[in-house]
Order: C-alpha cells, then structure tokens, then sequence
C-alpha cells in the first residue's frame, strides 16, 4: 500500500504545484510581488516552527549553522528567486500559462549545465530533446504574442530568472543539503526567502494589499497547500531522486496551468499552445530518458 501511495506522488506534485501558477495571477490582481511573497513565506516559517514546538521530537534535533546556511541559499534561489520571478512576471502581464511553460523548460537547462559543471556529455537523445522544448517554447510565445498583442519584455525576464533559480536551487539543494532534517530544511528556506525580499518591497513597493476575501484565500492555499504540502513534497522527490528526474516533473506542469488558464481566464488554447505544448512535453520525456539510463554513483 505505501509503494503503491509513494507511486502517487510525483502526479499528486504536479497537479498540486500547477496551481502555483493559478494563485498567482488571483493574487497579482489586488497586490504586489514582493511585498506579497514576504508575507507568504513569513506565514509559512511561522507555521513551520509551530509545528517544531508541537512535537517533541523536532525540540531536540540539533541544528548545524553551516546545514541552515546552505539551506538558507537553496531556499533564496528556489522560493525568493523562483517564486519572485514567476508573481513578478504575471505582474507584468505574462499570462499563468507562459509563465508555466517558461520556467518548465527546467529539465533542458539543468541538462546543460550539468553538461557544463559536472561535464556531462551531450547525447543525441539530449540535444533532440532540448531542441524540440525550445521549439515548443518558440510556438506557445509566438501564439501568447499573437493574442495579447505585445508580450512584456520585462515579464519574460523575471520569468527566466525564476527558470534559472528553480534550476540551480535544484541542483544545490540536492547537493548541500540532503543531511538537515527536512522540517527545519524547510524554516532556514522560507525565512531566508522573506528577508531577501523585504528590500525589494520597500524599495519598490507599497505594501499597499488590498485584502479582499479571494486573496486571503489565495494566501491560505499558498501556505498551507503550496508552501507547506507541495514544496514538501518537491523535497522530498529531490532527497531521494536524482536531480535530472525531479526537474523533469517540471515539463509535465505547462500542460495542466494551460488547461486550467484556458478554462478560468480563457487563456488561448489554439492549435499553436496545443503544438508547443506537447513538444515540450516530448522533449523532457527523451532528456528524462536519458537520464534513466545512467549509473547512479555515489560521490567520493
């Protein structure tokens, strides 16, 4: 029964991490990136170390600073920048569904960097892959374009920036720290996630939120589903997978925030998304195949 639950949850991650996306563009209509993601992860830290005070066992974990250090710059780069970038990009006007598709050509930059760092080598069945999800990524642009009219510079940029923080969070989080118990993990994460963002809300925001019933809505879900039950889970796939086969789950995501933006904000679903979309999803499926057939060795 447990093999047959565990089987369950990298669907359940994904169906649970699209709506990520969804939240973000409820909650970009009544508040601001930054100022919005730094009440969230303050709220998530909290109700983490009410948890840790709950039970006894977490009282008496000992704690290494340099294990919270490194867990504290994994979280920067998979909440604050990530995050960040992905509710700054909708800010901007990117739509749920782009921004979805943006980040989730993850599996194609984490494949080459590690061709780069870890010098990897770049099978054929790889390039084909990137390939093909850079194509998939060209086709559902150009139809986003063609809808809206113009597609913000400046949005795509925060959205690539989130691409390149889900990726190297990814790959330091596998690497750095996997010995800290993943509950106090998670605390270091999402304090250092709301202290790196204050200065950019007081900077340039005005923690002026309108907190309507939708966006206390939108806050519970994200903390309690996403920043707590999600990102749980994603750490947990990241501790016992490989990083090249977690970061493929991210590919199979644009598919369902498409879906789900065409059906509540009518979000285009012409042929050309339809295209690039499963081109995309072709693409991770030959690099994460790719990945399965490597040795798994263990670090000297």
């Amino acid at each position: 029964m447990a093999a047959v639950l565990r089987s369950f949850i990298p669907l359940m991650f994904v169906l649970l991490w699209s709506t990520g996306f969804i939240m973000a563009r409820f909650g970009m209509e009544t508040a601001e990136p930054a100022s919005f993601l730094s009440i969230r992860f303050a709220l998530a830290a909290l109700a983490l170390l009410a948890l840790s005070i709950l039970f006894p066992k977490l009282k008496t974990m000992k704690l290494h600073w340099k294990q919270l250090a490194h867990a504290a710059v994994a979280g920067v780069l998979l909440q604050a920048v990530y995050l960040g970038g992905v509710f700054a990009g909708v800010n901007e006007g990117i739509g749920a569904g782009l921004s979805s598709l943006i980040v989730g050509i993850q599996p194609v930059l984490t494949v080459l960097l590690a061709a780069v760092w870890l010098s990897e080598k770049l099978s054929k069945a790889k390039l084909i892959g990137i390939t093909l999800g850079f194509i998939g990524v060209a086709f559902v642009t150009a139809a986003w374009g063609q809808a809206d009219d113009v597609i913000s510079a400046k949005g795509i940029g925060f959205c690539v920036a989130a691409l390149f923080g889900i990726t190297l969070g990814t790959l330091y989080q596998k690497r750095f720290c996997q010995s800290i118990d993943l509950h106090f993990n998670m605390i270091a994460q999402y304090i250092a996630s709301a202290l790196f963002l204050l200065p950019f809300a007081w900077a340039w925001e005005s923690y002026a939120i309108d907190w309507t019933p939708k966006l206390q809505l939108v806050m519970v879900w994200l903390v309690l589903v996403l920043s707590l039950g999600a990102v749980f889970l994603l750490m947990w796939l990241i501790k016992v997978g490989e990083a090249g086969r977690v970061s493929a789950l991210f590919f199979l995501v644009p598919p369902v925030v498409a879906i789900e933006a065409w059906w509540l904000f009518e979000e285009p679903l012409t042929l050309n998304v339809i295209t690039g979309t499963a081109l995309c999803v072709l693409g991770v499926a030959i690099v994460s195949g790719s990945f399965g057939k490597r040795k798994i060795t263990k670090a000297s």
